[in-house]
């Protein structure tokens, strides 16, 4: 009997040392500089929102910011910077995909053309992930803070004097994420009109604490100041990565266990929501 025992506690061991234990998921993040990581070394107040979006998970999932200032999803596969994380993936993983800023852009190693070009690289990213066993999100390019004279006026990074009203600068490139998502039934979230309610209700003025509009002088990094209407600054990558991740938790309910509460005094857009 006793042999028998010891016999069935060997047999389970080995069984055991041979079981494959149970990883948890990465989210892997491709993208621009919307997303990526920034320096924070001489008061550098520059993020971006994958940089945040840590804040807002557990430590039973991992993030992997694969985005990169000035990449379009030409440039991210041509420069291997797409093989480097399909490399990676593994069953079960998530890739979080936001392109456009940069695809925009009439440099030829970046341009690419909505409804073409762009929408076959996002399929690529889409296509590819899943064969690894991950699952692809897409969305889309957040707002520009654009608030021209009047609303038929030029797009200009900077205007003497601004309007009311906030215009999209973005175009079809907005409509390639949702067309391909709805194509390969992926996940979508419209980060286009999140960040655009956001910033709308922000108002003109107030909306600038989401950018870099920073007076000379203030920190070392930016001894004659910046004013920059596209990329976000360390409390405005907070606030659009905590909107992402609200986002993320009712578009990919498997994702909703892994959010964590924000103690920051930000509001939420789904306030229906309690994590």
């Amino acid at each position: 009997m006793q042999l028998k025992l010891v016999y069935s506690l060997i047999i389970l061991l080995l069984f055991s040392a041979f079981t494959p234990t149970q990883q948890n998921p990465t989210v892997f993040m491709i993208g621009d500089s919307t997303m990526a990581d920034r320096n924070t070394n001489n008061e550098n107040q520059e993020r971006g929102w994958g940089q945040m979006l840590p804040c807002f998970l557990t430590d039973g999932i991992k993030v992997e910011n694969h985005a990169a200032c000035g990449r379009s999803t030409l440039s991210f596969i041509r420069e291997g910077r797409w093989q480097t994380v399909l490399n990676k993936l593994k069953q079960g993983d998530y890739v979080i995909i936001q392109f456009g800023h940069n695809d925009e852009k009439n440099d030829i190693t970046l341009h690419t053309v909505p409804g073409s070009s762009f929408d076959e690289n996002l399929r690529k990213f889409v296509r590819e992930a899943r064969e690894k066993g991950a699952n692809p999100i897409l969305l889309n390019s957040i707002v520009r803070r654009n608030y021209p004279p009047t609303p038929d006026s030029p797009h200009q990074y900077v205007y003497e004097e601004e309007g009311d009203s906030l215009v999209d600068t973005h175009g079809e490139y907005i409509h390639s994420p949702r067309n391909v998502a709805h194509e390969m039934h992926v996940p979508f979230i419209d980060m286009a009109k999140l960040t655009y309610d956001l910033v709308t209700a922000m108002g003109p003025e107030k909306s600038k604490e989401l950018f870099l509009w920073i007076p000379a002088g203030k920190y070392s990094c930016y001894p004659q100041g910046k004013t920059d209407n596209t990329h976000l600054s360390i409390y405005g990558s907070k606030l659009v990565a905590k909107i992402a991740a609200e986002a993320l938790a009712k578009t990919v309910p498997e994702l909703a266990k892994y959010l964590r509460p924000c103690t920051d005094n930000i509001p939420s857009l789904y306030p229906e929501q309690h994590f």
